[in-house]
This record gives structure tokens, sequence and C-alpha cells, in this order.
């Protein structure tokens, strides 16, 4: 699973995980056959859509070729690591798919954007098997892995396309772990002092508190570390006004996040999405979700005028302007972004250093 590219037409699907990977880059299963889960998903880009679409990136272009999205495509490296949708002992939500969990797990999310009027905008599943049963070599591996009997039943074919894309989705083409810092904790990589000083500030409850969030495993230098928790927060991300203009969106709409999963029905989860891993997060910009930050140095800036009284870090270095007020007002986890001292450019510097080290080897060249 090493390579970048589809599956060859002529290749035997000789597993599941195989047939997945030819249906992730399949831009038949869009309705204008322009758009396939690699679009959105670029494993050239640590699987964001790596297009401009006319908004710097910050959302994605539908299969029409005018529709715009109001979120940021959130990566698919490392999603399999996300658990089922569900309250934990401490009665917050965590896990799921999409960045408001709507989906419990890969294969409900691998179902979800060929069927989107805004996104690959199949008319339904029916018409999406029509489309599989055009390739000879799916039908015969469909038949293969599922049963002779799996196209009779198109709502059975279309889950059997979604588990597929799901199995490839898990495969370590998604999740290599092969980082500088996965290097570090191997002993195969000597980290740079500012990069070791971006560490010790992640993980350090007296300065900032980075992994309260951004940490899956029970102890700092876990192997395997996806660096979330897979909680939701609201942290007052501001809308961003560009796409708004653009996408057609009432002016009235508020994104409220966790509420709008069809699963919750609490006001008090408006505003909350999903914590992101931060594996590939410096070449995965622009940033939260939706899209409203181009700079990595940026977010971790927005992050720190939660803790600094200084007139500069309430300014926006990218509009020169006060921080917008945030979506959703209510809500914001103020006890989990006010955890520590003001961080002066040295640190703010490190801590990028230090995420930079969470790039993929293969995207390493894109660093800049």
């Amino acid at each position: 699973m090493g390579s970048l590219a589809p599956l060859q037409a002529e290749a035997a699907f000789d597993s599941v995980e195989a047939l997945g990977q030819a249906l992730f880059f399949d831009t038949n299963l869009s309705r204008n056959r322009t758009q396939s889960c690699a679009t959105c998903h670029s494993p050239n880009r640590g699987f964001v859509d790596d297009r401009d679409n006319g908004v710097g990136g910050a959302v994605s272009l539908g299969d029409d070729g005018k529709s715009l999205g109001d979120r940021n495509a959130p990566s698919a490296a490392y999603a399999a690591f996300s658990p089922p949708f569900h309250l934990n002992d401490a009665g917050s939500y965590v896990g799921g798919q999409f960045l408001d969990g709507r989906e419990d797990d890969l294969a409900g999310q691998a179902g979800g954007p060929p069927l989107n009027p805004i996104e690959m905008a199949m008319p339904d599943k029916i018409s999406t098997v029509q489309r599989l049963m055009e390739n000879d070599d799916y039908v015969t591996a469909f038949k293969t892995f599922y049963g002779d009997a799996i196209f009779n039943d198109p709502e059975q074919a279309y889950s059997a396309m979604a588990k597929s894309i799901a199995a490839f989705e898990k495969t370590e083409f998604f999740a290599p772990f092969d980082s500088k810092y996965d290097r570090y904790l191997r002993g195969e990589y000597e980290l740079t002092p500012q990069e070791d000083l971006g560490m010790t500030l992640f993980f350090s409850k007296q300065f900032t508190n980075c992994n309260l969030c951004h940490q899956l495993k029970r102890l700092p230098g876990s192997e395997g570390e996806t660096f979330s928790n897979y909680e939701y927060h609201n942290i007052g991300t501001p809308v961003n006004v560009a796409v708004r203009k653009l996408n057609g969106m009432d002016a009235d709409y508020v994104d409220r996040g966790l509420l709008d999963n069809p699963k919750v029905d609490d006001p008090g989860q408006a505003g909350k999405f999903k914590v992101p891993t931060l594996r590939n997060v410096a070449v995965t910009g622009p940033y939260m979700h939706n899209g409203v930050f181009k700079d990595l140095r940026t977010v971790v800036l927005f992050y720190n005028k939660y803790n600094s009284r200084s007139a500069q870090r309430q300014i926006n270095p990218e509009t020169g302007k006060p921080w917008a007020a945030a979506e959703i007002a209510e809500n914001i986890s103020l006890e989990e972004l006010e955890t520590g001292p003001a961080l002066d450019d040295k640190r703010i510097d490190a801590l990028v250093a230090f995420l930079k080290t969470l790039t993929d080897r293969r995207y390493e060249k894109l660093l800049e």
C-alpha cells in the first residue's frame, strides 16, 4: 500500500482492501464522473483536499463544479483510530466520524459523500450500485467477497462498497506512524533543540496542556499516539466569512457542530467539534472546522490568546485585526483553554516546530 496512485485497471482484487483502494480513487461514483473519495482526501497531501476551490482550500468543491461546502474536509489519515460515537463515563461525547460524529464508523462515513448533493451528488444508492455494475472487475470482486447474490439487494451492495472503502482506510497506507516523532521514539532521529522544547511545552501541564485534548494514550511518548482524545469542544472559532459569501448559506445560518448530529439534542453541545488528530497537521491546512486560518502558527496564537493579556496577542496576524468573535459564544471550553501562562515567540515557534515532527515521512518534502 505504499503507492500514492490508484490501482491500475488490470490489477486483480485479491483482497477487500484492494477493492476498497480502487473504489477510493474511482471518479465514476460521482454524478458527473469527476470526483472520488481521493478528490477531497488526497493521499498526496495528508488525505485532505489539496485543491484551492476558489476559497484557499478552506472547503471543498462538489462534483457539479460549483457547489461549495461549509466545513473543511478533515484528514482521512489515522481516521480509523476514532472510536464509535458514544457518551463516555464522564458524560462527554467521544468518537465517531465527520466533524460532528454523525456516523459511528468509517463505513458509515464512506457511504455519505456519494449521496451528498453538494459533494459527489449521486441521486440514490441504486444509481450508485448501477455505476459499480458497469465495471466487470467490481462485479466479480463483490461476488467473491460478499456473495453471489450481493447485487440482488442495492442496499446491501451499497453497504459492501462502503465497507470495502473502510477496509482500505484501515491499512498502513493511511497510518504509517513513521514521522520524525515516531522515529525519535524508536531512537532513529534526534530532535533539534527547538523541536525538543516544543515537545516539552506540548506535554507540559504547567505551560500549555495541549495534550489535555491532543493525547490518546495514557502516557506521553507512547508509540501509536494519534494526538486526539476524540472528544468535542467549542474553542471559539469564528465564522469563515469569505466562504459564507460564496457558498450560498443563509445569512443567519449557524453551524452548530455536535448539536447537528441527529443523536444529540442537548443545547449545551452547540458549537462543539471533534478534536482532530495532529498527525500531518503542518501540511493539512487551512485550519479549524471551517478553514478560517491559513497558517499553523496562527492556530497556536489563537489558542494562546486565551492566556495572554498582551494587546499584540489579541490581533489575528492574518488579518491585522482583533480576533473575530466566536460563531457560538456559549459552551466555549474555557477550562481547557485557559490552562497556563502566555507564551513568547520563542515558545510559539517551538510548538510549531514540534508539530512539524508529526508529519509522515512521505510528506516531509511539503514542509516549508
